[in-house]
């Protein structure tokens, strides 16, 4: 059997990620291949970092890229932050929370967790209690958790956890570059991220910032692996090294720095695609990127609600980025998001554990976060609904949305 060349339909990825990636971004991963340590190649990743400096917003020399899509981010943040033993709170709202509890646990961390019903999130006091009772080496947590669709407020987490001696590690995967994100001003001593959401690029690279603090750990932790040893490297890890080779952030660290020490070969279309992610956010502008999603986002939410629909969680603490819509009473929504998929090529997500089958997951981030993608989002969504026998207002959803793009501007 001959098999024939990939040929996606197509997609209006309107759920919780991936998304669409931008034009420019597909562009530019079709650029071709340099080798590793060519000038060219280090060129661009030294300008990936500085690019990834603003998108965090972050002077941080140790910004980086984790090859592998934003759960590498993760792992290897915890897996090098964080020595066998030694106490993790993670703060759980959502799925993602008990994601962080898991790679914690399996980095050998004694993890606490505290819970909060889904569709909350945690005030700084609840925060505070439980650093002071726990005493964390590490305080893990989610900003937007997508499961939920709720954003947890950062503000104040970071001198809470320095008030308490703790280290600051938040996963921004779905969040960056489509809500707030101050990692200096916030106090974050660690943070990842994907590409795939509010970055408008693939899944299969994480961003990834330290604070000077962070770096500290890790250097601590730090052996070069025998072949790249020279006489004067010493062995900072006194058998304390970090147990995974792949994720083990000080020897990132030296691949990206000046020594250039060799750790695997970097996947050079996907910093490509980093690198444009990146200057298509900067080039916007980081606050005019945020407000697009917050419009976006707005739009949605009113259209649903215009539709007679309703919404899950604390909106208060949405995230721009995508809303949770319960679904009706004795509508299959499975069948639903099918239509959707097959009759006008458009993508809706369902959620996990407590909310899956309760709820649809409707996305607008990064490249779809604009105007058309949410008003041919909810006529599509109208019609489906009208089929099932929902009693939706007939143009509720479109009119709705049109009236918050208009009082943007937009």
């Amino acid at each position: 059997m001959t098999s024939l060349p990939i040929d996606p339909p197509a997609r209006l990825l309107m759920g919780p990620g991936p998304v669409d990636a931008d034009p420019r971004v597909l562009r530019a991963m079709s650029a071709a291949m340099v080798g590793q340590f060519d000038p060219a190649m280090t060129g661009y990743m030294n300008e990936t970092q500085e690019l990834y400096r603003r998108v965090f917003g972050t002077r941080n020399e140790a910004t980086v890229l984790v090859d592998g899509t934003s759960r590498a981010g993760i792992e290897a943040a915890l897996v090098s932050l964080v020595r066998p033993g030694e106490r993790v709170l993670v703060p759980v709202f959502g799925r993602f929370g008990h994601l962080l509890a898991e790679i914690a646990g399996r980095a050998g961390a004694e993890v606490h967790t505290i819970e909060t019903e889904w569709g909350q999130v945690f005030p700084p006091s609840v925060l505070d209690d439980a650093l002071a009772r726990v005493r964390p080496h590490l305080i893990a947590l989610v900003q937007g958790d997508t499961s939920t669709t709720m954003n947890q407020p950062l503000e104040e987490v970071g001198a809470l956890a320095a008030k308490h001696g703790a280290l600051f590690y938040t996963d921004a995967t779905a969040s960056l570059g489509g809500n707030p994100f101050e990692a200096d001003a916030w106090g974050v001593d660690a943070a990842s991220a994907g590409l795939q959401k509010c970055l408008s690029g693939p899944p299969g690279s994480a961003p990834l910032t330290l604070s000077e603090r962070a770096v500290a750990v890790v250097r601590s932790r730090a052996r070069i692996e025998a072949g790249l040893r020279e006489a004067t490297d010493v062995d900072a890890s006194h058998g304390d090294f970090v147990r995974s080779n792949y994720f083990d952030l000080g020897m990132i660290l030296d691949y990206w720095g000046p020594r250039r020490l060799n750790h695997h070969t970097e996947a050079t279309s996907m910093l490509y695609a980093a690198r444009e992610c990146a200057r298509v956010l900067l080039d916007e502008g980081r606050d005019a990127v945020v407000e697009r999603h917050r419009v976006a986002g707005s739009a949605m939410l009113a259209g649903v609600l215009g539709l007679g629909l309703e919404v899950f969680g604390d909106v208060a603490h949405k995230m721009n980025n995508v809303v949770a819509v319960e679904i009706p009473a004795g509508v299959n929504g499975d069948a639903v998001r099918g239509e959707l998929l097959a009759d006008y090529g458009i993508e809706i997500g369902t959620s996990f554990g407590p909310l899956h089958g309760r709820v649809w997951r409707i996305g607008t981030m990064g490249y779809n976060a604009r105007r058309d993608a949410v008003i041919t989002t909810l006529a599509a969504l109208e019609q489906v609904l009208r089929r099932a026998g929902v009693p939706v207002k007939h143009g509720g959803g479109v009119d709705a949305a049109v009236e918050v793009f208009a009082g943007a501007g937009a």
